[in-house]
């Protein structure tokens, strides 16, 4: 083993016969550990070295998981500073450069992590020019890998991953979630091109939907909603090759949100109504937000007895679920998110005394509820104002939700929300100019 000098691997672990044999037989569970163990390099800064997740690289030491993709393989080479003959791969560009100085010592050099960060920002600026192209490489490698007979060997961490990710936002602005889901995405990739029993097969194909479905939804909330559908066809076609018609109707039920946030209901009724057919009439969160997604399209396009069946319908379902499909998560139809598309339709049928008893159940079924969700509940309360007559109090409580919003969640779904509100409002109402100048319209 020869290995560039100095690099961030104690000069001992260079020498330990047991480190050269992890790197010949590709066995990165057994390096990370050593060198975790030789007690100068912590998982944390394995992981800034190598741009892999600490509680990866932390299952990864513990034989929880393995590492089996070429560009994951070729960031711990450069990360480490291991030549990549060691790691059968080919030479790194800088084995012919100037030694570097071990990661710890390094300034604003070129730290692997630091492209998960241009990531972010480029797609936090906008959603276009670099962070829109790397998106739409991640999402056309997927679909070349869907359509090929390609084991996973690592289902496990990525089955986690995604769970993870189902818990939603938590706090963390919607564009670095993008980000993160299209980093793991990027590293998941390579997999889905591996030989694979049937089994493994369906359930990687599960995940990626799981994955893909989520990123569309961040897309969705981000306002971007041609790039999320883009997104929900690739989740579609891996559900579909999972076999799971359950994950194909939840994407297909997510998936009619765009339309149905975005101005065109009757698109948003016909994947909602195709959504509750793939779901079928066993109870399940899938049926339920297909269900509820159908009511609010219906009475958006002013259908109302379409509108009124589904809303029984989606009741119907609320109150058979089981406390798992009552999770909340993306993937479960928890009674607090119930009582905002239940809020959203009622406005919109006129019914405002049952819509502000949703709204006031959906603050009370949430001990926290997420910025974008207490904004878009109390739009629907300035709705329903309006529409009983107090339009002054209606520009009020919107203004208040929309502005008090930090800037990175000032777009997208909930700017769209707030606009629509602006725009049926009459000129005279006052107040609405204040609300037009936070929606830079007035």
């Amino acid at each position: 083993m020869a290995l560039r000098t100095p690099g961030p691997l104690p000069a001992a672990l260079r020498r330990d016969p047991r480190f050269t044999e992890a790197l010949a037989r590709r066995d990165i569970s057994t390096l990370f550990a050593l060198a975790h163990d030789a007690g100068e390099l912590s998982f944390n800064k394995i992981s800034e070295a190598c741009g892999i997740r600490s509680e990866r690289v932390s299952q990864i030491a513990r034989g929880n998981a393995d590492v089996t993709s070429l560009p994951v393989l070729e960031r711990i080479a450069d990360g480490l500073r291991i030549q990549g003959a060691d790691l059968g791969l080919a030479a790194r560009p800088w084995e012919t450069e100037t030694p570097v100085t071990p990661i710890q010592d390094q300034g604003d050099g070129d730290d692997p992590m630091k492209r998960r960060d241009v990531m972010r920002g480029a797609l936090a600026a906008g959603l276009a020019g670099t962070g829109l192209a790397a998106l739409t490489s991640t999402r056309t490698d997927i679909d070349a890998a869907l359509a090929a007979d390609h084991t996973h060997p690592d289902l496990g961490y990525w089955e986690s991953t995604a769970e993870r990710y189902g818990y939603g936002y938590h706090g963390q602005a919607p564009a670095d979630v993008l980000a993160n889901l299209q980093d793991d995405l990027e590293e998941m990739k390579p997999l889905l091109f591996q030989a694979q029993t049937d089994k493994s097969r369906s359930q990687l194909c599960h995940v990626t939907g799981q994955m893909a479905g989520m990123l569309a939804i961040v897309l969705h909330d981000l306002g971007n909603h041609r790039e999320a559908h883009r997104w929900f066809a690739t989740a579609g076609r891996a559900a579909q090759q999972s076999g799971d018609q359950l994950l194909h109707a939840w994407v297909l039920g997510r998936e009619a949100m765009v339309p149905l946030n975005y101005g065109a209901p009757a698109a948003a009724a016909k994947l909602a109504d195709q959504a509750r057919h793939l779901a079928g009439e066993t109870p399940s969160a899938a049926a339920a937000l297909a269900a509820a997604v159908a009511a609010r399209a219906y009475a958006i396009g002013g259908d109302g007895d379409k509108a009124r069946i589904a809303v029984t319908d989606v009741e119907r379902l609320a109150d058979r679920l089981s406390p798992q499909q009552h999770a909340d998560t993306w993937f479960g139809y928890p009674m607090q998110k119930h009582q905002v598309h239940m809020s959203q339709a009622l406005t919109h049928l006129g019914d405002t005394r049952r819509a502000y008893e949703a709204q006031a159940a959906a603050l009370e079924l949430s001990r926290a509820p997420s910025l974008m969700t207490r904004a878009l509940i109390a739009i629907d309360h300035a709705s329903c104002l309006a529409h009983d007559g107090d339009r002054e109090a209606a520009v009020h409580v919107a203004a208040r939700a929309y502005g008090g919003l930090p800037a990175s969640y000032r777009n997208g779904l909930t700017q769209t929300r707030a606009l629509a509100l602006y725009q049926v409002l009459p000129d005279d109402t006052r107040g609405r100019d204040d609300l037009g100048e936070l929606l830079n319209v007035a």
